[in-house]
């Protein structure tokens, strides 16, 4: 097109349009330019230029400065021109209060994501089956003294549970795979889980869905307790009318629809079912009938909200007289509404919902026939609300069906620091008491006073309930496959008893532990202070510690590959060796690599996880006879790391081995990242950072509490990551507590209970212990440090027989946190460092009263020992991370680059062993070690 033309054609279009300037009541108006004006002005610059037009120059501009938007004279301020300082501090202000309205439950915005494997089913009075965010089933039950918890989970090969029933005094689970599962008594008289697949007469399905067709999504059972209707992930209705032997029958599904949910089975009326297709069509089903399948439809042309959600609904009767049932339901569009059946005839009411409110799920709860004037409804929005609505009964002449009253609506919030799931419906344990499922896997109990909570048993009697009584909330603590610090119960004799509850001598493990110095104002902490899941797009302000390479180097320089077989080292230059055992010989063997190494990060599986100097997360392992090396970071989604966790395995505990195996990283840009490493299905994930801080180092992954990351910040706070439900979590911390942004040791005494603690660093080098017990939940114990004039260096740990802590302190020494063996008091020992003099390892093992004592005089006579040997050598601790070599084997590493090891001997104390001379160590002294590569 010529010059001339395109001139021709803008001008005709300008006559034409004559809202291209100006925003008129013309509807061509472009819709950009109105979301233009909507948008809000952002500074990305510290520096502005003004066009002068006496002088057509460009002036800079001096700030502040007002932005105007002009449109038709009409010149409205869009924005200020400030200082970055000043917009910094004005957005951290402002992000700290939006941190504030979260965590006190106002901000009622951000929606939460659909737990979708979580469900509630009452077996008993005494008996409350949940089946958890992980997949995995527990019950609640009551023996007599107090709630306990048994695990009933699926095997392995079963996968994840979603659901789980009982009928006809049989208890059945589905899982996400769609598979049923009947729990039988085994030849232990021990509970089994067997397979209960479905079997239907397959003439009646198509080709297409014979695959999917015993393929359960989701179960209901009748109003009498005597079957369990199922819709198949084909759409299909199936019945399941007897247990032994099975009995099936296949329903089929609506002409042209699927059956998507199930929304009541027998309440609305006898042998009724009513089911709501994926399009969000209600059905009828009666197989009386001719036809079996009935549509409900909508008056045509209603502007209502008329699409149905998939989803359980809920059934009153009376409430318009005493012929009339309604039949409440959500819309795809978080809406109530009701199919009321009343003189015969179906009408829709819709109801409406809470302002600014999407609802997900109905709460079924039994009504009480002596509430006078309404019924209750409890529903649970998108953003973790719990909702009642109040049904008025017989409403006078005149009232208006269709319309909303918002007197209805009573919003019972949710648990302090913590939201209802979403999507999910709650259960009605007893009258005044409701059990809703937590966003973060713990339950929530929505009860009257005194009839409810952890400590409250299931009561005999019948309460009355009260419009005058407010509810209040209780939160009931999840196992450990929830992330959580609920302890299953035992076999033996006691209040813990699965069985019955007998009481017994208290464990006084915890009782008898001695308190010391805590800090002035701690507490213990019961509950977590909770963030949502941090925004995309929020500018996250803090203050920036560079992670020094020294730093990552000291924390992973040292690793366990085959306990008591094998261990890795790096040098100070970046070389990569390995110190292994073979035909009882040991040697040193060098891994070649053309970049420095910085630390060993972690192993899986006879793989080992390493940081090169330009923080590339790189792979050691053998294929078939060669070794070779694979670059993570180069891998979709793949970051450059900076650290990971402590160590891999806790001394004598053997690891089980699950596709859900992952390690956890820190990114250079202060992120929590995880990478899957089962099954050799390498895949990044990005686990983000806590809304204040972002991640200094990794404290303990999994070993004090499954499924749970510990890390500190870089605010020097110590916060929690649960993988199962995503969720971050800050516990409680003084202000004046100031943890070490260096890694943490777990101790845990027993696998089966849940107590035990974290050990980490004070920023002024004290050890810290945060402790749990299921008696007094969190509390922070201060231990101070072995000496006046020592400080512990480094990172504590490792940790061994339940009560035995290793540090290092910054004389060179290696100290004992030990706890004695009537769990009476914490101690200190002193196991000095490993010299030699006529080849002979000695050690120095002063305890308590005279820990504190001045070291200097043995300290100066080693010096004058060690002057005439080698000048080289200095057998004094480095702050080198020390390694569990194996159950009774812990390695250090010198100062002068040797390592030295100590063992645990027959009479259950430790002792040095030798000194390992290394290829890179000046020190010649024992250095036939390091020549046998």
């Amino acid at each position: 097109m010529s010059r001339l033309s395109l001139i021709f054609f803008m001008l005709v279009f300008l006559l034409l349009n004559p809202c291209t300037h100006t925003c008129c009541s013309s509807t061509w108006c472009p819709q950009d330019y109105i979301k233009q004006r909507n948008k809000q002005f952002e500074q990305r610059s510290n520096k502005f230029w003004e066009f002068d037009g006496q002088s057509k120059t460009w002036v800079e501009l001096k700030l502040p400065f007002d932005v105007v938007s002009c449109v038709n004279d009409d010149c409205t301020k869009v924005g200020s021109l400030e200082k970055m300082i000043k917009i910094k501090k004005k957005t951290e202000t402002e992000i700290g209060e939006s941190f504030k309205k979260m965590n006190s439950g106002k901000d009622s915005t951000v929606s939460l994501p659909l737990r979708k494997r979580v469900s509630l089913v009452k077996m008993s009075e005494a008996s409350i089956w949940v089946t958890g965010v992980s997949g995995s089933i527990y019950e609640r039950f009551w023996n007599g003294l107090q709630w306990v918890i048994a695990p009933h989970d699926l095997p392995l090969s079963a996968g994840f549970a979603i659901a789980s029933f009982i009928v006809n005094q049989t208890i059945l689970a589905l899982s996400d795979a769609g598979n049923l599962y009947q729990m039988q008594l085994g030849e232990n008289s021990q509970p089994v889980w067997v397979d209960f697949r479905p079997v239907i007469d397959y003439d009646r399905l198509k080709e297409t869905e014979e695959d999917t067709a015993t393929k359960l999504r989701y179960g209901v059972i009748s109003h009498d307790r005597e079957r369990i209707y199922f819709c198949t992930r084909s759409g299909l209705l199936l019945e399941l009318c007897g247990i032994q032997p099975p009995s099936w029958i296949n329903h089929g599904k609506p002409p042209g629809a699927n059956v998507a949910a199930i929304a009541d089975v027998g309440t609305v009326k006898p042998d009724i079912i009513f089911t709501v297709s994926s399009t969000g069509d209600l059905y009828e089903y009666d197989i009386s009938s001719k036809p079996m399948w009935k549509k409900h439809i909508w008056i045509e042309g209603s502007t209502d909200d008329t699409s149905l959600m998939p989803s359980l609904g809920f059934t009153v009767h009376g409430i318009y007289g005493a012929q009339s049932t309604s039949l409440f339901l959500l819309t795809k569009g978080g809406k109530l509404i009701e199919r009321r059946l009343h003189q015969r005839k179906w009408k829709w009411v819709v109801h409406g919902s809470p302002k600014h409110q999407f609802l997900t799920s109905i709460t079924p709860v039994s009504q009480d026939e002596l509430m006078e004037k309404s019924h209750s409804l409890f529903l649970t929005t998108e953003t973790g609300f719990v909702f009642e609505y109040q049904i008025p009964k017989h409403p006078g002449p005149g009232a208006a069906d269709n319309k909303q009253i918002s007197e209805n609506w009573v919003n019972h919030m949710h648990p302090p620091h913590a939201k209802a799931a979403k999507g999910v419906a709650g259960l009605e344990f007893q009258v005044g008491r409701l059990i809703f499922p937590l966003d973060d896997g713990r339950l929530g109990e929505l009860h009257f006073p005194g009839i409810g909570g952890e400590e409250s048993g299931p009561y005999l009697g019948y309460i009355r309930r009260k419009p005058t009584i407010k509810h209040i909330w209780s939160i009931l603590d999840a196992p450990e496959t929830e992330g959580w610090n609920a302890d299953y119960c035992t076999e033996s004799r006691g209040p813990s008893n699965c069985i019955i509850g007998l009481k017994d001598e208290a464990d006084d493990t915890d009782a008898t532990r001695s308190v010391i110095r805590r800090r002035k104002g701690n507490r213990a902490q019961h509950n977590y202070l909770s963030f949502v899941e941090a925004r995309a797009s929020l500018n996250l302000v803090t203050e920036d510690h560079n992670i020094q390479d020294q730093w990552v180097n000291t924390n992973f320089r040292l690793r366990v590959m085959f306990r008591g077989l094998s261990f890795f080292l790096i040098s100070d230059g970046g070389l990569l060796f390995e110190y292994l055992s073979a035909e009882n010989m040991w040697f040193w063997m060098r891994h070649e690599h053309s970049k420095a190494m910085k630390g060993v990060l972690g192993n899986y599986n006879g793989s080992l996880f390493l940081v090169d100097e330009q923080k590339n997360l790189l792979i050691r392992e053998r294929s078939s006879t060669e070794l070779q090396w694979i670059n993570c970071t180069a891998m979709k989604r793949g970051r450059h790391v900076i650290g990971g966790p402590p160590w891999d395995v806790v001394p004598g505990k053997n690891l089980k081995v699950t596709a859900e195996d992952a390690l956890f990283l820190v990114s250079k840009s202060g992120r929590l990242l995880q990478l899957t490493v089962a099954l050799r299905k390498f895949k990044w994930k990005d686990c983000r950072y806590p809304q204040t801080t972002k991640i200094a180092s990794i404290v303990d992954q999994e070993v004090l509490r499954g499924n749970i990351v510990f890390v500190v910040g870089r605010n020097s706070r110590l916060y929690q990551y649960n993988k199962v439900t995503e969720l971050w979590h800050e516990h409680y911390q003084s202000q004046h507590l100031v943890l070490s942004r260096a890694p943490g040791t777990a101790m845990r005494p027993s696998s089966s209970l849940l107590t035990g603690s974290l050990f980490i660093l004070s920023e002024d080098g004290k050890l810290i212990e945060y402790h749990w017990s299921s008696t007094d939940g969190w509390n922070w114990i201060e231990h101070g440090t072995p000496g006046i004039s020592v400080v512990l260096v480094g990172s504590p740990g490792p940790s061994f027989l339940g009560n035995q802590l290793f540090l290092v302190g910054s004389d060179g020494r290696v100290y004992l946190r030990y706890l004695e063996s009537d769990q009476s008091m914490w101690k200190w020992k002193d196991y000095s460092f490993p010299y030699i003099t006529g080849q002979t390892i000695k050690k120095s093992g002063k305890e308590d009263p005279n820990i504190n004592e001045d070291f200097s005089r043995s300290s100066q006579k080693i010096k004058e020992d060690l002057h005439g040997v080698n000048r080289n050598c200095d057998p004094k601790i480095a702050a080198t991370r020390p390694i569990p070599f194996a159950e009774d084997s812990v390695i250090f590493e010198l100062r002068d680059g040797r390592l030295g090891e100590m063992k645990l001997n027959e009479d259950g104390e430790w002792a040095w062993s030798r000194i390992i001379g290394t290829p890179t160590s000046l020190c010649i002294e024992n250095y036939w070690t390091a020549m046998a590569s």
